[in-house]
């Protein structure tokens, strides 16, 4: 398959992997560890198509609030992936970085993505970005605080506080914001996920659950995504005289 325009930052809301498990008499931890193949498979097809920006919403500030049991399953399977894919991530030149409270996962999982994220700073391929203990209400409040922090060290005043100024007060100050955001399961919401960057990203939402998402999954929603006109506020017109 031939793409014509491929997103330069595509992010994912990974979801359905407990209503997986139970459409087949499992826990939900077993649609977890399903939903892990999937994670290898859209990775792997992000990069071979050369996309830039890969963010998956790995999980969110009110998981948290999950059983005990199952946010300890997650938080074993996060170690299990860093450890055992940081090597070949790194040979295929991906950079992992993550978003989030990451102060609040274990220390022993703090370690181990630190190590994973300082192996790969200087690979160039492609940006594995994950939204770990991540909430988009929290990431504004937090980059209001600094924004506030400048103003009264002297460093910023209030005229000079615009959209772009905002953006850079956030974790995803670097990179682009997502062209293009993909949603399994068929739920039609955002999920405090990358609330401000995605004001003008094309929304993908498909009724596949997570762990049968995989790489055909995948390159049906670039397709789909190349086949839209992004008009930013312009008029069909505009865009097309433009270019």
């Amino acid at each position: 398959m031939v793409l014509s325009k491929i997103p330069a930052h595509v992010a994912i809301i990974m979801d359905g992997n407990g209503r997986w498990a139970k459409k087949r008499g499992k826990p939900r931890i077993y649609g977890h560890q399903q939903g892990m193949e999937s994670v290898r498979a859209v990775v792997e097809t992000a990069r071979k198509v050369g996309i830039k920006v890969l963010t998956l919403y790995a999980f969110s500030k009110e998981n948290w609030a999950r059983p005990l049991e199952e946010v300890k399953f997650l938080m074993g399977l996060l170690e299990h992936y860093l450890q055992k894919e940081v090597e070949e991530l790194h040979q295929k030149d991906i950079q992992i970085r993550a978003i989030g409270e990451i102060e609040r996962l274990p220390e022993r999982i703090q370690v181990i993505l630190h190590q994973a994220i300082k192996k790969t700073a200087a690979n160039k391929g492609m940006i594995l970005n994950l939204a770990l203990s991540y909430s988009g209400r929290a990431e504004i409040a937090r980059a209001a605080r600094l924004i506030a922090e400048a103003c009264k060290r002297g460093q910023l005043s209030p005229d000079q506080i615009t959209e772009q100024t905002f953006a850079r007060y956030l974790y995803t100050a670097d990179i682009p914001d997502p062209d293009l955001l993909i949603r399994t399961s068929g739920e039609k919401r955002l999920s405090n996920f990358l609330l401000f960057q995605c004001a003008y990203t094309e929304l993908y939402i498909t009724p596949i659950l997570w762990p049968d998402f995989r790489e055909k999954e995948f390159m049906a929603a670039l397709e789909d995504f190349s086949r839209r006109e992004r008009r930013f506020g312009k008029t069909s017109e505009q865009i097309k005289g433009k270019a």
